[in-house]
């Protein structure tokens, strides 16, 4: 099981939008030093919804290769189109993903028995495990509890990203489940009480730019330590808010290119951060000591 401090990756673009491979992979070993546990690649903070076929599939390959077995590699390969998501993720296992990371279809808004069969279908079409992503404040589509239940029984579905925030999904999910099923928050805010709670990790916008304390705030509260987790998330409190000023990935890239990590490079139709949030991103960025 992948456990711990996931990073969402932010996808590096040159100012013309140009994916910046040279970039990526300079960020994926600052990652790798900063004691970040996994990477997901081309998820939603990835731009994944910018980018066109070929260049989704030439980020996750990149990342496999640059990381280089040190830590595991998520792919992002969700759709709103099952074909589409299969042909997605059979790119993604043939790239050398260690998992893949299937967003709800968005949009399209199926039933809970159509979002059962669609994730049904990807997971016996493609031998690779597969970590389910509920997402509904993106995709207008909420996955209940009672649905991870039923597709956690079908072969290659190992976990759930649940980025509602509410934690009282945690324990319905679990008990549905089993303790080999794996539970992800995709909400910062709420990262540290999840894991707390027995959730095994996070998959985090955050950890983009404050990698080790992410790190370090959420292996003391999987192991029940929550005074240290808290110290450490008083720090990051006020990046979990931030970095949502406007839609992600619009901050976390921003902040990440003001920490030289990157240049000032995103795709319509996202634009850069407007200059009336960068101080709110910059004292956010100072309170966890990224800069000074």
């Amino acid at each position: 099981m992948i456990q711990g401090s996931i990073v969402a990756l932010v996808t590096p673009m040159d100012e013309s939008g140009a994916v910046d491979f040279k970039r990526l992979e300079s960020l994926v070993a600052f990652h790798i030093e900063q004691g970040t546990d996994a990477l997901v690649a081309v998820g939603t903070t990835g731009e994944s919804a910018t980018l066109d076929e070929a260049e989704h599939c030439m980020v996750i390959k990149a990342v496999v290769d640059y990381v280089d077995g040190k830590i595991p590699v998520i792919a992002g390969s969700g759709a709103n189109s099952t074909t589409e998501a299969i042909n997605l993720t059979q790119k993604a296992k043939h790239a050398g993903a260690d998992a893949c990371l299937i967003v709800t279809p968005y949009y399209n808004k199926p039933t809970q028995e159509g979002l059962y069969l669609h994730h049904k279908a990807i997971a016996e079409a493609v031998d690779i495990p597969q970590i389910l992503y509920n997402v509904p404040g993106r995709t207008a589509c909420d996955m209940l509890p009672e649905t991870v239940g039923r597709l956690s029984h079908v072969a290659n579905i190992v976990g759930v990203k649940e980025a509602t925030g509410d934690l009282s999904r945690i324990q319905q999910i679990r008990d549905l489940t089993g303790d080999d099923f794996a539970l992800y928050t995709g909400d910062d805010a709420t990262s540290r009480e999840f894991c707390l709670l027995g959730g095994n990790g996070t998959i985090t916008v955050t950890g983009n730019v404050a990698p080790r304390l992410v790190h370090e705030m959420i292996m003391a509260a999987m192991a029940g330590d929550n005074d240290t987790a808290l110290a450490i998330d008083n720090k990051l409190m006020a990046l979990h808010k931030n970095l949502f000023i406007q839609s992600n990935p619009i901050p976390v890239k921003w902040a990440v290119a003001e920490m030289g990590l990157m240049a000032k490079g995103i795709r319509l139709p996202l634009t850069w951060l407007t200059d009336d949030c960068f101080e709110a991103v910059r004292d956010a960025m100072r309170q966890a000591e990224v800069i000074q």
